[in-house]
């Protein structure tokens, strides 16, 4: 335990250290290009702002299993305006004569910042663009009929079978519940909350079964934490 505290307490003393070191290279490049007072110290906030919202955007889209180009392209850009404020403050470049286009640079970043901060608040979120494929609804403790396809997406969407037309058929017993890790159980109810909030519908199990990956014999223990 104490040897796990002590990683944890160097990690962030590193990050802290890290963190007030570009700091203050981000303040002293905007001070030298002109940019004095309360402006010179919001230069570097905005910076660290858009690095760690594009971060962030991210990490959901890749767990998510979905392309996370623009994202990358706003933390790249993020990133690029701190190595350069860190490398130009570290005596390459003379702070009482700086270039006309760095000050150019300089003074166009509020525009660039607030414009790629929109793009990613209005980014739609991971979990927004992955609609579940769910069948008619039904008794989530009737046991389903084997698939009449060899199609996934068709036994998805396959009505259930009338007891009613075949009195003598006895149904096929249904698998035993078994327990759930703990982050699967709130990704199966985060797809089903989203079928309820799309269609006023409760989810299938079988529809978020499928979605997630999981064979059918776990069907049960999915409709248990629905």
């Amino acid at each position: 335990m104490r040897a796990h505290l002590a990683r944890v307490d160097a990690v962030i003393v590193q990050a802290v250290i890290a963190g007030a070191l570009s700091f203050a290279h981000l303040h002293d490049l905007a001070e030298a290009a002109g940019q004095g007072g309360w402006k010179a110290w919001a230069y570097p906030v905005s910076v660290d702002l858009l690095l760690v919202a594009a971060w962030r955007r991210m990490r959901a889209h890749q767990r998510a299993g979905q392309p996370a180009g623009g994202a990358r392209l706003w933390f790249l850009i993020a990133l690029a305006a701190s190595l350069g404020a860190n490398v130009a403050t570290a005596g390459l470049l003379d702070l009482d004569h700086v270039p006309a286009s760095l000050r150019v640079v300089v003074a166009g970043w509020p525009a660039v910042a607030f414009f790629g901060g929109t793009l990613l608040a209005h980014e739609p979120r991971a979990s927004e663009e992955a609609p579940v494929l769910v069948s008619p609804e039904r008794d989530a403790e009737t046991p389903s009929a084997p698939p009449v396809d060899d199609s996934p997406r068709d036994a998805l969407q396959a009505s259930p079978p009338d007891a009613a037309s075949d009195p003598g058929a006895t149904p096929a017993p249904t698998p035993p519940a078994v327990a759930l890790p703990p982050a699967l159980v709130d990704r199966l109810q985060a797809l089903a909350e989203e079928h309820r909030a799309a269609t006023g519908q409760p989810a299938d199990p079988d529809a978020v079964r499928a979605r997630l990956g999981l064979p059918a014999s776990m069907t049960a223990s999915v409709a248990a934490h629905l």
